[in-house]
């Protein structure tokens, strides 16, 4: 999702990677649950999400549709975001202690938070503090790394820029496409990626099948 903001407005300034300290560490959230309540449709998920999803509570796209996800637009992109519970404006993994019944199989917004990604004009990312999201002020110091809970991370980071340059092609190519063109990119890529997911796979085997759909899709779609 595009933000068009000042970084120094949402920021502390700085830019870190993921071997960097930064004040992010909440204290394991004890009695607060703000930032899984309210948040609309701005938990956004990638293809390894809904993987993580399914190896963790058993859940195929078509189970997760009924009530724990739905589909948005997404800077002209169809892609699925966790749907709040509508009795509780609550995220429906939150349990009645106010706790993540899948913290381990969280999104990786969910890991981010109150951390954001800053995509950098010549390729990659950083990480960057957001100072007005958490309500906890006294958060400690934390390795990125560490908080973020992700074996090799390298790789993922690799599969999230990968990810988020392919829908920056498919979103420019939106504005030189007919309405029906639009209509048959957005669903081609949400059934290649989100309804035909990885389910079967262990992590190196996601990663393989991840590249070897994005290599068919640029193809298709004539990225290449």
């Amino acid at each position: 999702m595009k933000r068009n903001v000042d970084l120094n407005e949402i920021s502390d300034g700085r830019l870190y990677s993921s071997g960097d300290m930064v004040k992010a560490d909440c204290r394991d959230c004890t009695g607060c649950s703000a930032c899984c309540r309210g948040m609309g449709g701005s938990i956004i998920l990638d293809p390894m999400d809904l993987w993580r999803l399914y190896r963790g509570i058993h859940r195929d796209f078509t189970a997760l549709m009924e009530g724990y996800i739905e589909l948005g637009i997404v800077d002209g992109m169809i892609l699925p975001n966790i749907k709040m519970d509508e009795g509780r404006d609550a995220c429906p993994f939150l349990n009645e202690e106010g706790r993540c019944s899948v913290h381990d199989f969280r999104p990786g917004i969910c890991r981010l938070f109150p951390l954001g990604r800053w995509y950098e004009e010549g390729g990659g990312f950083r990480y960057f503090l957001q100072i007005h999201e958490c309500r906890k002020k006294d958060r400690g110091k934390v390795k990125i790394k560490k908080w973020l809970g992700i074996p090799d991370l390298k790789s993922y980071e690799s599969y999230i820029q990968a990810w988020h340059d392919f829908l920056r092609r498919c979103e420019d190519a939106l504005e030189s496409l007919e309405e029906d063109q639009v209509r048959v990119l957005t669903l081609y890529v949400l059934k290649r990626f989100y309804e035909s997911a990885f389910y079967a796979l262990d992590e190196k085997g996601f990663y393989e099948e991840f590249y070897s759909r994005l290599k068919e899709a640029e193809e298709k779609l004539g990225f290449e």
